[in-house]
This record gives structure tokens, C-alpha cells and sequence, in this order.
């Protein structure tokens, strides 16, 4: 592991993606996490099929220690209290004043730890008249207008992974890596805020700048449109993608690859405001084409014109292939009574040196006795 965050303590007091993301996203980069949870039952995205190591508590809670805590009974608090003394950062994602009631408040827990950087998720925000809404991924993503961006209205579903909370989870770190680099110049702790309604609406921004400049409200198909995106189903039922984009020669490369050369003649096709306006005659002339052969004939010839394409590859399909396993993407470790655990590693390398290393997600409670004896080591100092 690529340690940049060497030294620095996180106690993550979160639950189900935001909370959980934002901790694992700083112990990619070598940050000591500790997970609070409570007795029994944990993080409620351990359950699954009566065990607590679900594959979505896996996703988002590697690199981390777990320690038990019932932040309700007095004397347990105390043990909580003695942890954020010897913090940097502390997360949690609770509604808002939930944090208040348990005790571990920003007031409460700064008056402990004065360099303590405190970062609190919500749905809506602290304050305002949605506050106290509950919010999951797919209402933050409609609230914030990118739902709309993704619903086909021929046939409206929910589409996709929780990208709404991953997202706030990948600010909500952003944020606390802002304020560790300001503290360490000035000493001082910072309130760290971000909700899944402010972190959709910024990566949303796109849609938002079209609007307000140019009066356009975008659809799902605006982007596809206007950047010459298509899915073209293959001869053996693979598919593949293409991105055309604005560049002439990608066009040529395209009418080489798929044997129509004299395309461009057609007016309809002519220019890249024709093929905008007319990409629904495009596809089918693209769907007749792909449709002559398989997945792999046409990366072949694609790739040999310099086309921007890739194959559509399923979960399955996507890390066997020679550029992700070049890159070495899928990474993995062994836990002591948990067995294999995969994963994709960190995006990002320093100094050419990729994290290769990763840490198993921590069964409930796993690392009690070790914190413990931590503490109690530092109380006789």
C-alpha cells in the first residue's frame, strides 16, 4: 500500500455507503481506520443471508480496523472519547442531530481533540426545510436532477449502481483532505459538511452549465447525441461501444472499418452537425453493419483505423482483459477466517508505484482486543 496518509488516525462512525466510502477512500492512501460499530449487529450492510460480511460491506470497507461500541452506555462512550483523542478525523453520516444525541457531536468531540477534523454526511443538509428528510442514493439522484439523465421515458427504471452515494462518500474525503492540509500549516480542526444533495448537484454540473447558458434542460440522450456515443450489438450477441466525438478522422476510420467509405456522401451523414441531427438513421446503419460480425472481428478492424471504441464487457469480462490485467486493477488478500478477498485497486499511482496491497474488510469487532491494548498502553504513558 502507498502510504501518503501515513499516521493519520480516521474514526469512521458510519453506516450502509456514504460514511463507509469516504473512510475507505482515505485508507487507500494509508490512513489508519477505525470502523465504530455497535454490538451484535454492526454496520446494517453486513447482513446478508443471516452472516454480517455482506459483498456490499466488502465493497466499501477494506483497509479498515473494526472496534465494538455502544456509544449508549456511558461507560463505552468513554472508550469512544479516548479514540478521538488520539484522531485526526472523524466521520460520520447520521441525520442531522442524531450525532448530537449520541454524544459525539462536533462540539462535544472537538472540546476533546482541538486539531480533530470533523466531517459530517447527510442527505439534505444540516439545516433548511428538507433536513430531516431520509435520503437514499436514488432520491438524492432524482433531487438533484441527474436521474433524469439516466431514465429512458420509452421504458423508466431505475438504472445503475448507488453512484449517488459513492459519490458524496468521494467528496466527503475530498473535503477532509482539504482540511488536513490546511491544519497542517495553521494547527486548526475544521467542520467538514457535505450532502448527497450538494454532491449530486456539483457532479451534475454539466447539465446544470447547459442550462444556464444556453437554456437547454438535457435529457438521456442530449450527451449521446451531441459526443456521437453508440452500443452496437454484435454477430455473436457482444457488444460494443464506439465514441465518436468531433474529430473528421475518427469518422473515416469508422467508414473504412465497416466497409462504407462513400457514407459521407449520403447527406444525411456529411457533416457532424448532419449526423447529430440524423443519428437515429445512423444507427441503423451501424446496427446493419455490426450485426455482420463478431465482438472481437470488429475491435480488430476498429483498432486498426485508431476508432475510439470498447468492447461492452460485463463484471465477468472487464478485468481479463490485457489492459486491466496490465495495470494489475484486480488486486487480493486472504483473511484469517473469511478466506479470499478481491477487489480493484486504488486509480491512482505515486511515482509509478501502484497499491498493490489491500486489507481485507475487518469482521465485526475484530480488532477490539488490539485498540484496547492501544489504549490502555497510552493511559500509562
Amino acid at each position: 500500500m502507498i502510504e501518503v496518509l501515513k499516521d493519520v488516525r480516521v474514526l469512521e462512525q458510519g453506516t450502509f455507503i456514504t460514511g463507509p466510502a469516504c473512510g475507505m477512500l482515505l485508507g487507500d492512501l494509508g490512513a489508519d481506520v477505525i470502523k465504530v460499530e455497535q454490538p451484535g449487529t454492526g454496520d446494517p450492510f453486513r447482513a446478508f443471508k443471516g452472516g454480517l460480511y455482506s459483498p456490499h460491506f466488502q465493497t466499501y470497507n477494506r483497509n479498515k480496523r473494526s472496534i465494538t461500541i455502544d456509544t449508549k452506555s456511558a461507560a463505552e462512550r468513554d472508550q469512544l472519547y479516548e479514540l478521538v483523542k488520539t484522531a485526526d478525523v472523524y466521520i460520520q453520516n447520521f441525520r442531522p442531530g442524531v450525532a448530537e444525541q449520541l454524544g459525539v457531536g462536533e462540539q462535544q468531540l472537538r472540546a476533546l481533540n482541538p486539531r480533530l477534523i470533523y466531517c459530517s454526511i447527510s442527505g439534505f443538509g444540516a439545516t433548511g426545510p428538507s433536513a430531516s428528510r431520509p435520503s437514499y442514493d436514488t432520491v438524492a439522484q432524482a433531487a438533484s436532477g441527474y436521474l433524469n439523465l439516466l431514465v429512458n421515458p420509452a421504458n423508466p427504471r431505475v438504472v445503475g449502481p448507488a453512484i449517488a452515494d459513492a459519490v458524496t462518500g468521494f467528496y466527503a474525503a475530498y473535503g477532509v483532505l482539504g482540511a488536513l492540509f490546511e491544519r497542517s500549516r495553521t494547527g486548526h480542526g475544521r467542520k467538514v459538511e457535505v450532502s448527497m444533495l450538494e454532491a449530486m448537484t456539483h457532479w451534475n454540473l454539466d447539465a446544470f452549465t447547459h442550462y444556464y447558458s444556453a437554456g437547454e434542460v438535457m435529457g438521456p440522450f442530449s450527451r449521446p447525441r451531441v459526443s456521437q456515443s453508440y452500443v452496437m450489438e454484435c454477430k455473436d450477441g457482444k457488444w460494443i461501444a464506439l465514441h465518436m466525438s468531433s474529430p473528421e478522422k475518427f469518422w473515416q476510420g469508422l467508414a473504412n472499418a465497416i466497409e462504407r467509405p462513400g457514407i459521407f456522401q449520403d447527406a444525411r451523414f456529411a457533416t457532424r452537425e448532419a449526423r447529430i441531427a440524423n443519428q437515429e438513421a445512423m444507427i441503423e446503419v451501424l446496427s446493419e453493419r455490426f450485426a455482420t460480425r463478431t465482438r472481437t472481428d470488429w475491435c480488430n478492424r476498429l483498432l486498426a483505423e485508431d476508432v475510439p471504441h470498447a468492447p461492452m464487457y460485463d463484471t465477468s469480462e472487464a478485468l481479463q482483459d490485457p489492459q486491466a490485467q496490465h495495470l494489475q486493477l484486480l488486486v487480493s488478500a486472504t483473511h484469517a477466517t473469511m478466506g479470499e478477498f478481491r477487489t480493484v485497486r486504488p486509480p491512482v499511482s505515486f511515482d509509478g508505484e501502484r497499491s498493490l496491497s489491500v486489507r481485507p474488510p475487518p469482521t465485526l469487532g475484530e480488532h477490539n482486543g488490539d485498540i484496547q491494548q492501544m489504549l490502555a498502553a497510552r493511559s500509562t504513558t
